[in-house]
């Protein structure tokens, strides 16, 4: 390629002749003398562009400029001007236009996002169920960089109407958390979730099956076909364990002898839960498989079930337990029945495997009310003793 060298200006633009026909370039390249870097490419059809050469990270690159008279010379000359005040303090003049060519969509980058957070994220499951069956749907093939704020606070309205404003919580914090790894990818900037408000909760309301309701909903399971998923259920209610704690229970973490169950990876940490009667005799009961997991998919045995949700919603049905309870009730229900039986808020922590004591004390109204009827026992007996002492010493 021939290089020539002089000042650019409008009258020695209008001079140049087209690059030669037979040459074995596609253009003529020509240099600014007034201005290092800036280039003018002069094509067969004399067609002139505008281009920025320069060296960044040890590698030459081109950054195009514009197509002159569209583009003027002196805008050619600010911009170049303004791109070396970038390579001045290490930054890439083409590193926003490059970062945009590769900008993924939404669901392109929840499948990488899902890829690297499942070698460690115990909630990584969890994630993928809020990604299949809303986050893609709702944001689908649109590019990181083209969700805004206003977008993330939609669709956190959306699913607080939709679900609840705690789940729509576990969304938000999903979503932070996509955006600032895009962000540690150099992917985006900025997260669009920044300054989006949690909605309040009030984790002090929670729903507990009654005796009556316990007993309806085992009648149910006896007619349910799904065993797998009943067995996991009535697991829930006797342990108070989390439900992914048991329904990636593993048979080598199962000690029937011992009455145990060791959970490797719950929320707080490694913990051993010690099994009542029922649950050892449920889990005696289970026909085990060729099978890891003592509660295996349906598919795949080698995989353990996915979720019981639906088997629980029909359960509810069919017991007509017609108020909202989730699966995470089964667990407020075996604390309650805990402190309902005199059990105190540090037994329930141990039993519930709560890390901080603060995160018992939801419970502590049910612990108040054994406190006031075990009260109300002494004040019976006193009022019961007085009144014998008073009628003996009244006088025949």
């Amino acid at each position: 390629m021939v290089t020539r060298k002089f000042r650019f200006t409008n009258r020695s633009f209008d001079a140049l002749p087209p690059c030669l026909v037979d040459s074995a370039s596609k253009a003529t390249e020509y240099s600014d003398l007034e201005v290092s870097g800036l280039k003018a490419l002069v094509s067969k059809s004399r067609e002139i562009v505008l281009y920025h050469r320069y060296v960044f990270g040890g590698k030459k690159r081109a950054m195009r400029l514009g197509t002159y008279p569209r583009t003027s010379i002196q805008s050619a000359r600010q911009k170049v001007q303004e791109n070396k005040s970038k390579l001045d303090v290490n930054i890439d003049p083409q590193g926003t236009t490059d970062r945009m060519k590769g900008m993924p969509n939404f669901q392109e980058h929840a499948h990488a996002f899902l890829g690297f957070v499942r070698g460690y994220k115990r909630s990584a499951n969890a994630d993928e169920s809020k990604l299949r069956l809303y986050l893609n749907d709702y944001f689908g093939d649109r590019r990181l960089c083209d969700i805004t704020t206003r977008d993330i606070q939609a669709y956190h309205m959306m699913i607080a109407k939709k679900l609840s404003q705690a789940t729509a919580n576990r969304h938000l914090a999903l979503l932070s958390m996509m955006f600032n790894v895009a962000i540690q990818w150099d992917i985006l900037e900025r997260s669009p979730t920044k300054g989006v408000k949690k909605f309040k909760e009030d984790n002090q309301k929670q729903r507990f099956l009654s005796a009556d309701e316990i007993g309806r909903l085992y009648q149910a399971m006896e007619a349910e076909d799904n065993k797998v998923a009943v067995n996991a259920l009535k697991l829930l209610l006797l342990t108070g364990c989390r439900r992914e704690e048991i329904l990636k229970l593993k048979w080598e973490d199962v000690s029937i002898e011992s009455g145990t169950l060791f959970l490797p990876d719950s929320k707080t940490g490694s913990r051993y839960v010690q099994l009542n009667a029922a649950a050892k005799e449920l889990l005696t009961s289970i026909v085990r498989g060729k099978g890891l997991f003592v509660f295996p998919g349906h598919r795949d045995e080698n995989k353990p079930i996915n979720n019981p949700r639906k088997c629980f919603t029909r359960l509810l049905k069919h017991a007509k337990i017609e108020e909202n309870v989730r699966l995470h009730d089964l667990r407020h229900t075996y604390a309650s029945i805990l402190v309902n039986s005199g059990a105190s808020l540090f037994v329930v922590q141990k039993a519930l495997g709560h890390s901080n004591p603060i995160t018992s004390q939801r419970y502590s109204h049910l612990s108040n009310q054994t406190l006031r009827d075990a009260s109300e026992t002494v004040s019976a007996l006193i009022s019961r003793a007085s009144k014998e002492a008073a009628d003996t010493a009244r006088p025949a």
